[in-house]
């Protein structure tokens, strides 16, 4: 008994040992009519094991690739269409050039250093104020988000300062909490928004409770009224 763990390898798994053994069954056929038809034969059976391949484009083709491929493209027969060669199935890839700078401090990432490369190049004096300001939001919100204790704000004008290379600084009196204020707002307005909408529902119930209580009573004075 022959073990899997014996025999040599599967070229393409999801068609299984026996379309193999059937392709390279019809290296052996002399006969090239016949070799031909046998072939077909096996490409159309390729199709029944996966019907899903009818939804790809040019079907046909890919399955005649993948005969030829199994058959480690020493197969004498005339496919239908043209198929991929040897060449471009086990082409590889380009590299993908990775970038090789490095990043002072890594958990303000290096969106901060493209940044201040680019302040650093603007020439307007008020832009550029206003562009460093949100830098040092941006750094403050990214130190907050990657490490539990707080933060100064010296502590972000001096490492500002040291990725710009002492081109770029902070002032003093700067607010560089502007990326983190906006969420306390709306979470301010929110809850008085809330707040407002339970005041108008209770005077809208004080106000229909008040209006039953009027429209009761003009009802017992006109009984009194037609008492007497």
């Amino acid at each position: 008994m022959d073990y899997n763990t014996a025999k040599g390898d599967i070229v393409i798994p999801e068609y299984g040992r026996n379309i193999q053994l059937l392709i390279e069954h019809a290296k052996t056929i002399e006969d090239k009519v016949e070799r031909q038809a046998f072939i077909e034969t096996v490409v159309d059976l390729m199709q029944r094991l996966h019907p899903q391949t009818r939804n790809v484009e040019d079907y046909i083709a890919k399955l005649w690739s993948h005969v030829f491929r199994i058959a480690d493209y020493d197969l004498d027969v005339e496919p239908p269409c043209e198929i991929l060669s040897r060449e471009e199935v086990y082409k590889r890839p380009e590299q993908l050039p990775y970038p090789t700078n490095d990043v002072r401090y890594r958990h303000y990432g290096r969106n901060v250093q493209e940044m201040v490369r680019k302040a650093a190049a603007m020439e307007d004096d008020e832009m550029q104020e206003d562009y460093v300001q949100v830098i040092g939001s941006y750094m403050k919100m990214a130190y907050k988000t990657w490490n539990r204790e707080n933060v100064s704000d010296e502590m972000i004008r001096k490492n500002l300062v040291k990725i710009s290379d002492g081109e770029l600084q902070l002032e003093e009196d700067a607010n560089i909490d502007g990326l983190i204020n906006p969420k306390i707002k709306r979470r301010r307005k929110i809850t008085n928004s809330s707040k407002s909408s339970t005041r108008n529902s209770r005077t809208s119930r004080t106000n229909s409770r008040t209006s039953r209580t009027t429209s009761s009573r003009s009802k017992s004075t006109t009984v009194r009224r037609k008492k007497r």
